[in-house]
């Protein structure tokens, strides 16, 4: 598999296509519980989740990076052409639960940071390590592109002690962690599995219910998964939604982008993609439609949960 092209300098960068949900209560944490792939009523203050909001039918309608820096707050950090959507359906839960929900994304500043890995001393925390202040909130998130990855959350207006950098590059980073992001085009496409959620923390399989659960219970224990997350690299521009088929089907799509960015400095693009098993297998995948622009696969920067 075709090596990656490294991020070479450390800095941070504007988050503004993220937004954040803000639930507040006494009921909070356990409202959010029974709504989400994970748990947040035993989230401890050092750590956060990776989470996913699910159907009836398990398929994603939103993906979360979710803290709780009190016992009665969650802020939920996702996709902001994605949030309008999210909130309305997670209000239509609440009932008599003591819990308010609202869109809190102006009273955040986000950034993504790197720092290479090559220049540590020392390796960083394990993902979704939580460290917070009295100014801002620093979680550590799958590294990528042979960089160390991390979520800052500040108050409006305030900067982290880097050098800006562009957010091209960190959507970049974001793409090689394999760690995807739900944003509108996927909207209720894929189960947290074909996105790898189960490997990378986005998923507890001990919890109690919440909607969708079966399904993506039932999808971890029976049988083999027959759709994966993997990251593909071409030279032709991607966007997420767009298809991905294989020389076995002319016709049908073996794929889905799901999150695409530009290749520093090679005029390349990389990918992570939701492909089925055995046509990620083969050779000769390509864009859009069969004989479409060629695509190579890339190893992932982290090991997969065997399937049970």
């Amino acid at each position: 598999m075709t090596e990656f092209t490294p991020v070479a300098s450390a800095g941070a960068a504007p988050l503004n296509h993220l937004g954040v949900i803000r639930i507040t209560g006494a009921d909070a944490a356990n409202f959010i519980h029974n709504q989400l792939t994970q748990d947040f009523l035993l989230l401890p203050p050092n750590l956060a989740r990776l989470a996913a909001f699910c159907s009836a039918k398990g398929r994603m309608q939103a993906s979360f990076i979710g803290v709780k820096p009190d016992t009665n707050t969650v802020l939920l950090v996702c996709s902001r052409d994605l949030l309008t959507t999210t909130l309305k359906r997670l209000r239509m839960f609440v009932l008599r639960a003591k819990a308010v929900l609202d869109d809190a994304s102006a009273d955040f500043a986000l950034f993504g940071c790197l720092r290479p890995i090559a220049a540590e001393s020392k390796p960083a925390s394990a993902a979704w390590t939580l460290v917070a202040d009295a100014a801002s909130t620093h979680i550590q998130l799958y590294p990528g592109a042979g960089c160390h990855r991390a979520l800052w959350i500040g108050p409006p207006g305030s900067l982290p002690a880097l050098a800006q950098l562009p957010v091209e590059t960190w959507l970049y980073a974001e793409v090689m962690s394999g760690v995807a992001t739900i944003s509108q085009p996927l909207y209720e496409a894929l189960v947290p599995q074909m996105l790898n959620y189960e490997s990378v923390g986005g998923v507890n399989f001990k919890k109690g219910c919440y909607p969708g659960q079966e399904v993506v219970a039932r999808s971890q224990f029976r049988g083999i998964l027959k759709r994966r997350a993997y990251i593909v690299r071409g030279n032709a521009p991607m966007q997420a939604g767009q298809e991905i088929f294989s020389p076995s089907d002319a016709d049908q799509a073996c794929g889905v982008v799901v999150q695409a960015a530009a290749e520093p400095g090679t005029g390349a693009w990389v990918s992570i993609a939701a492909l089925q098993v055995l046509a990620a297998e083969q050779a000769g995948l390509t864009l859009d439609k069969a004989g479409g622009a060629s695509l190579e696969l890339l190893s992932l920067p982290y090991p997969l949960l065997d399937d049970v």
